[in-house]
Parts: C-alpha cells; sequence; structure tokens
C-alpha cells in the first residue's frame, strides 16, 4: 500500500507508512528552507504535516525513528556533557594576515611536495564554533565540539535541534558505493539578523544584550536543556568530510559531495592556482563581507588535493596544508571615560579603559586592555581624550591611538597608582627589566578570584559547577580564600546551602565535579598552579622531563634549563614559585585532596627506542584507548601523526580502521595490529 500525503491513514501498517512519508517531505521541506532558501510551501501547511507527526508518533511511540524530525523540539536536559574522543584531532589553523605571509605559506608546500604550483581551495571562515557530525548507516547518532582538539563535548541532543544539520543523509553514492558511515565538519552560527532579533528582545525585557553571535551561538550549544537550544535559530554549514572505507579525493570534491548530501556549505569557495588567485578571493571578500548575513573573519586556504594534505602532515596543533588569512582588524572611535586597574592571577596589575559603549565588530566595546604603565604613557592618553580603539584578530578590544585634533582642554593625564586597587590597598612593586606592576598580598581578593578560576577552568582542573559567578559568590561568603580551600568545600555543604541560588542537587553537582577533577593527569595540574610562563604547553613539556611534583620541586635551574624549550625566565619563575612556603603548602593540601601529582608512567624510566619513528593510530583498540595509545608511543621516544603518508612508520590499526588502513597498504606501510603493537612497545 502506497499513501500520498493527502490519504487518511487506517490501521498500524498504514500509519507507519504514514509517519515515514511525514518525516520524509519535513526533512525535504527542511532543506529547502534551511539550506537552499527556497520554501516550496507555507508556514501553516508546514505546521500541519509537523502536528500530524507528532500525533502520530505521540499515539504510537514505537513508529518513533532516529531521524524523526520532532526531536528537533528538544528532549530533555542532561547533566553534564559527555566527553568524547574525535577520530581524527580537530586540528586549529595557523593564521596569516598579508601577502607576504601568504607567499610564504605558498612557498613552503611547494618546497616540501617538490612541485612548481598547488591548486588550493578557498572557503570563507565562517565565525562559529567548530563542530563534528558523525553519521552511521545515513543517520546522526553523535556531534562533538571541538574541545582540546583531541576530545570534546558530546552534544548531540543539541545539535539535532539545529535544522540545517540533516538527522538523514540524502542518498549519495562514490565510486560505486554509497556515503553512509562519513564524519562531517563545520561551523555552528547564528546569522546576523536573527542575532539583532533576540538582542532587541533580551533589550525589551530589560536585561543585558549579549555580545556578538559567535558568543550567542556558543553560550546556547551549552545549554543543558535541548529545548531551551532548539529555541535559538542556530545554523550549520559543512567544509570537511571523511569517509571510512573510502577516499574523498580533493577538498573542492569534498564540497560538492556534502552539498549533495543535503549540508550547507558556504557562500563562496574557489580553486586557485596561485597566490595571485588566492589574494584575488581575498581581497574580494575583504569588501563583500559586509554583504553576507553572517559575520565571516576572514578566508581558508587548504591544498586542495587530500593525498598531498597527508604529505604535509601537520605541526604541534595546525596542519602544514592550511591557513587561515584574517581580515585586519576594524577600527572605530570613541571617548576615554576613565581609565581603571584590575589584577591578574599572577599579581599583575593592568590598566584598562573604560570606553564610551561603541559598536565595533560585530560588538559592542565598552573595556579595553591598555596593557601596562608605559602604553599608556607612550600614547599620552588622556581622560576625556577621543581614541581609536580596534579589535586585534576581531576578537580582543584594544586603544591604537588618540585623536589629538580632538582633545579636550581639560583631559586629565593618568598617572599609575602606587597601591593596589583591592581592599588590602598594598604597595606594588616592579621587578627590573619588566613594563608591569605586581600585587604581592597573599591576600588579594583580586588576585585569589583570577587564581581560583585559572584553576577551575576547563582547560585547568575542569570542575564543573565552580565558575566564575560560583567563585565570586564562595569568596565573598569567606567559602574559598586559596586554591587550597577548593576541596574543602564538600564539607562546607550546609554553609553552601545558605546561600542564593543554591539547591542539594546543585551541591552534588559541584562536589561531583571536585572528585571528577582529581583525575586530571599531571601536567594539568601544573598548569592549573598558574606558575607565571607556564603555559599548557610548557606544562607537559615540564611534566615529561619531571614525572613528579616532588621531582619538579627538586629541580635545579641547571636541570630546568637543560630541557629543551626551557629557558632561564621560566626556570626562575618555577623556583620561584615552588620556593614560597605557601606553594609548598599548597602543594601538600593538593596532595591530601588526591590531586595527580606524577605521571602515570614515570616517564624518566622509560626507553627511547621508538625514536625516530612515526606512527598513525586508527581505528578502536580493545586495550587501551587511541590517546593512551599515543601517549605511549610519545612515552618511548616515537612521534604520532594525524595522517598516512610516506614519512609513516607504521600504523597500528584497530577495529574499522577505515581510510587510513587503506592508505598505509597502498603505499605499503607496515601495518601493526594490536598485539603486535604491544610487542614493539615493550621491546627493549
Amino acid at each position: 500500500m502506497t499513501l500520498s500525503l493527502f490519504d487518511a491513514p487506517d490501521g498500524r501498517e498504514a500509519l507507519a507508512e504514514r509517519a515515514a512519508l511525514l518525516r520524509s517531505e519535513i526533512l525535504r521541506h527542511d532543506h529547502l528552507y534551511y539550506v537552499e532558501a527556497t520554501p516550496e510551501i507555507s508556514d501553516e501547511a508546514y505546521d500541519a504535516l509537523f502536528r500530524e507527526l507528532c500525533d502520530i508518533e505521540a499515539a504510537h511511540p514505537e513508529l518513533v525513528t532516529p531521524d524523526t524530525p520532532t526531536q528537533r523540539v528538544g528532549g530533555m536536559p542532561t547533566k553534564q556533557f559527555a566527553t568524547v574522543e574525535h577520530a581524527v584531532p580537530m586540528l586549529s589553523l595557523a593564521n596569516t594576515y598579508s601577502r607576504q605571509e601568504v607567499e610564504d605559506f605558498d612557498r613552503r608546500v611547494r618546497s616540501a611536495l617538490d612541485v612548481d604550483h598547488v591548486v588550493y581551495t578557498c572557503e570563507l571562515k565562517i565565525d562559529g564554533l567548530a563542530m563534528s557530525l558523525t553519521y552511521r548507516d545515513g543517520v546522526l547518532v553523535r556531534a562533538a565540539t571541538r574541545g582540546d582538539g583531541e576530545r570534546g563535548d558530546d552534544v548531540t541532543a543539541n545539535v539535532r535541534t539545529i535544522r540545517s544539520v540533516p538527522l538523514r543523509l540524502s542518498p549519495v553514492m562514490f565510486t560505486g558505493a554509497p556515503l553512509l558511515d562519513i564524519e562531517v565538519r563545520g561551523e555552528v552560527f547564528m546569522g546576523i539578523d536573527d542575532f539583532t532579533r533576540l538582542n532587541e528582545e533580551v533589550v525589551e525585557s530589560g536585561e543585558k544584550p549579549y555580545a556578538n553571535p559567535r558568543n550567542l551561538a556558543s553560550g546556547t550549544l551549552k545549554q543543558k536543556d535541548p529545548r531551551l537550544v532548539a529555541k535559538r535559530p542556530l545554523r550549520f554549514t559543512a567544509y570537511w568530510l571523511q569517509a571510512e572505507a573510502l577516499r574523498i579525493p580533493s577538498q573542492f570534491a569534498a564540497h560538492t559531495l556534502l552539498s549533495q548530501l543535503g549540508f550547507a556549505t558556504g557562500a563562496a569557495t574557489e580553486q586557485v592556482s596561485s597566490v595571485d588567485g588566492i589574494m584575488a578571493f581575498i581581497d574580494r571578500w575583504t569588501v563583500e563581507r559586509h554583504t553576507l548575513p553572517f559575520q565571516i573573519d576572514g578566508v581558508v586556504v587548504k591544498v586542495d588535493d587530500v593525498q598531498l594534505q597527508d604529505e604535509l602532515g601537520s605541526v604541534a596543533r595546525a596542519p602544514r596544508w592550511a591557513i587561515a588569512y584574517k581580515f585586519k582588524a576594524e577600527q572605530a572611535t570613541t571617548k576615554l571615560l576613565d581609565i581603571t586597574l584590575q589584577v591578574g592571577r599572577t599579581g599583575a596589575v593592568t590598566p584598562v579603559a573604560e570606553l564610551q559603549p561603541t559598536p565595533l565588530a560585530g560588538s559592542t566595546i565598552s573595556r579595553a586592555t591598555l596593557h601596562n604603565e608605559d602604553f599608556v604613557r607612550e600614547l599620552d592618553l588622556r581622560i576625556g581624550d577621543t581614541v581609536t580603539i580596534e579589535k586585534g584578530g576581531d576578537v580582543i578590544p584594544k586603544v591604537t591611538a588618540v585623536v589629538i585634533e580632538q582633545r579636550p582642554h581639560d583631559a586629565q593625564p593618568w598617572h599609575m597608582s602606587p597601591t593596589c586597587p583591592c581592599p588590602e590597598r598594598s604597595t606594588l612593586h616592579k621587578p627590573d627589566g619588566e613594563a608591569a606592576w605586581y600585587c604581592d598580598h597573599a591576600a588579594c581578593p583580586w588576585q585569589i578570584r583570577r587564581r581560583l578560576q585559572h584553576f577551575a577552568s576547563r582547560d585547568a582542573m575542569n570542575i564543573d559547577g565552580l565558575g566564575e559567578r560560583t567563585i565570586d559568590q564562595f569568596v565573598d561568603a569567606g567559602l574559598l580564600q586559596s586554591i587550597a580551600d577548593i576541596y574543602t568545600l564538600p564539607s562546607q555543604r550546609a554553609n553552601i546551602l545558605e546561600l542564593d541560588r543554591w539547591a542539594p542537587k546543585s551541591v552534588d553537582r559541584l562536589v561531583e565535579g571536585l572528585a571528577a577533577s582529581t583525575l586530571q593527569p599531571w601536567h594539568k595540574v601544573l598548569f592549573a598552579l598558574g606558575i607565571r610562563f607556564v603555559g599548557e604547553g610548557v606544562a607537559k613539556i615540564l611534566c615529561k622531563a619531571f614525572p613528579s611534583v616532588d621531582a619538579l620541586m627538586a629541580a635545579t635551574k641547571e636541570e630546568l634549563v637543560a630541557v629543551h624549550e626551557i629557558g632561564d625566565r621560566i626556570a626562575e619563575s618555577v623556583l620561584d614559585f615552588f620556593a614560597d612556603t605557601s606553594n609548598r603548602d599548597l602543594i601538600e593540601a593538593l596532595r591530601a585532596a588526591g590531586l595527580q601529582l606524577s605521571a602515570a608512567v614515570d616517564l624518566s624510566q622509560v626507553s627511547q627506542h621508538l625514536e625516530g619513528k612515526t606512527f598513525v593510530v586508527t581505528g578502536t583498540l580493545t586495550t587501551m584507548t587511541r590517546t593512551q595509545a599515543e601517549e605511549a608511543i610519545e612515552r618511548h621516544g616515537g612521534k604520532v601523526a594525524g595522517s598516512v603518508s610516506k614519512r609513516t612508520t607504521y600504523v597500528v590499526a584497530g577495529e574499522s580502521a577505515g581510510s587510513k588502513l587503506a592508505k598505509a597498504q597502498e603505499l605499503g606501510i607496515p601495518v601493526l595490529d594490536e598485539e603486535a603493537f604491544y610487542v614493539l612497545l615493550h621491546k627493549q
């Protein structure tokens, strides 16, 4: 029996067929409206189809399918997002800002490939959030954020509400096989008109407006309730495609296939074969970007041939085969109302420009950093001046100049205060050779807040339930006075429940977040301590050389600077930190709380017998995760690459290895199963 949309269903079999027909039609109309912008029916007709499907599924839950469009209205709230591992790392792009830098990129690519010219694909860089979508048998099964590039948050329930994300792929054949099991990457964003409308509603309700579309999109995806996400007009555009067991030959071909599969793929994509072609694309969109219905902050340039991408590989967290050309910062003029001071987590006291609010590059700017006292003097900034401001990389606002001809006669010069702006009013000091002034008072509440915020942040201890507002509240209530106090919070349950907006469930969430944070690895703990000049990368280097906090605390300056990439400045900062008895007391408090103050494996005792060998790990391993396998390789001196090339020494292949295994077999690269990898790993 075959039904049309206008037939009345009768019986369960007919209802099932009717539901399938409704799902197909609704998804088709979603694509026409949200991707193609060519609707065929009225909103009223669409709503009628949607209501009928909802009624059928409500009466017969057994007819609900994973790809039903009724899921777009959002399911029940989730307590927290699960962490998922990316099959292929989601790398960041190196930024460029000039033709010379583009020429340098082109020269590096041609030199590495030993060719005279290369074909590139140019794409618009939408200012959104990177997202990975996984499809199995043509159905969306997972959506994950970029996170740290290796692991992200599972936000599937939220992404299902985005109507430009296909819940089921359109049927597409490629080299004789259907594209069903694929991963798609792209950007989640919000259109300018939608953002403006939402902000108008927020202002009318008396609330503070959102800063820019990207921030609003990011905050929306972090919502724990998909029903709230469904009310926000988020969109998705795709730019990357990987199919299991099938090799997509080029970036441009991927765009074509993505469009056929049902994805929006951006307003413009072009193939070019020279720097002149790249710059012509950039120049065009530098002018025309303001005509787009969404924000872009640059252009992405990629080597088109995927095989050449594999040969080029990546360095650190960025691929060698792609760059992002960032548009020059937009500028505006406004009035400098005042200069205030703020204190960072290291005690650095920074002057901040308090500005007459003015729109700039999609957001309203009312404050901007002035870096240090010398910067203010060099610009000869005075209170009341008209100043030029810009957003560096379209992100960080800064003051760049004074409009001298508009200086009022009563403009007031500014002088650095000799005391900290905190209630302690301690005397500031300026170390020899540095531009910044510092507050060293242990009880400075501003410093305490920022140290706590850094310690609990996602890239450090990642403590769920301990955000900026909570920290402010706990400091004001006297519950937090140092980092060591964080892990005493479970014993403060009664006091926490007396505070505004706290209930037993929210305290339980905080306690669970604290317990989970104790599993963060040693290098995360070291980064969380907030030692000057010890960022994430330096923390990893130090933890590899000194596999425990005790080893690091016992290290001499000579031993520290002997480590590759550790110089005098970092070494002296580490020594100064651990020379402070209060910091040593903090370490003991963290040790008592159960934090990981040593590596899971003593790296100093591991051999270097894999030195000079490059591995690619692919597929699902049964005795360890892919990340654990890669860490084991690095502990034994080997290198890990994200793609297979002629430079690859071994490919470690688990179940469902896919295209990387095929590429290894094509190039004749040795493939290790899990057992062979284990034997090689432990060979002395």
